[in-house]
């Protein structure tokens, strides 16, 4: 593996609690595919882990519950043939989601009021286009 796979800040994926799987990828490969196991699933589990802060961990396991199975989160990669890409793809994978999981809710938007120069020149601009088209009414252009 390449290194630690950071979530954001100094946090990290801790290496020992990731659990990896390998079985034969699907689809076309030649002979090569019925010989090696490059498919890869990589499984974290969020529930129990103490690498993440408690805050963080709550709002992943809120957000990622629909893909969960008992607090563990799983994500698969098959995309390349070397089992090693295939690894390097699904950390980075898993490190890219529980950021996102993780990561702290948006500001709410604050409404704010369109200033009246603004609206006045929008219904100035309106009339002006309104005005153009009734003038193409009606006549003859022959």
């Amino acid at each position: 593996m390449s290194g630690p796979y950071f979530i954001r800040g100094s946090v990290s994926l801790p290496e020992a609690e990731l659990m990896w799987r390998f079985s034969r990828s699907s689809g076309p490969g030649g002979q090569h595919v019925n010989t090696s196991d490059s498919q890869v699933e990589l499984r974290f589990d969020l529930a129990s882990t103490e690498a993440l802060p408690e805050v963080w961990k709550a709002r992943a396991l809120e957000r990622l519950a629909s893909r969960m199975v008992g607090g563990v989160v799983t994500v698969r990669a098959s995309e390349h043939r070397s089992q090693w890409r295939n690894r390097e793809t699904a950390a980075v994978r898993l490190a890219a989601l529980l950021a996102e999981a993780t990561a702290p809710p948006p500001k709410p938007r604050r409404a704010t009021k369109i200033p009246q120069g603004i609206n006045e020149r929008r219904l100035r601009v309106k009339k002006q286009r309104s005005e153009t088209k009734r003038g193409r009414q009606g006549r003859d252009w022959g």
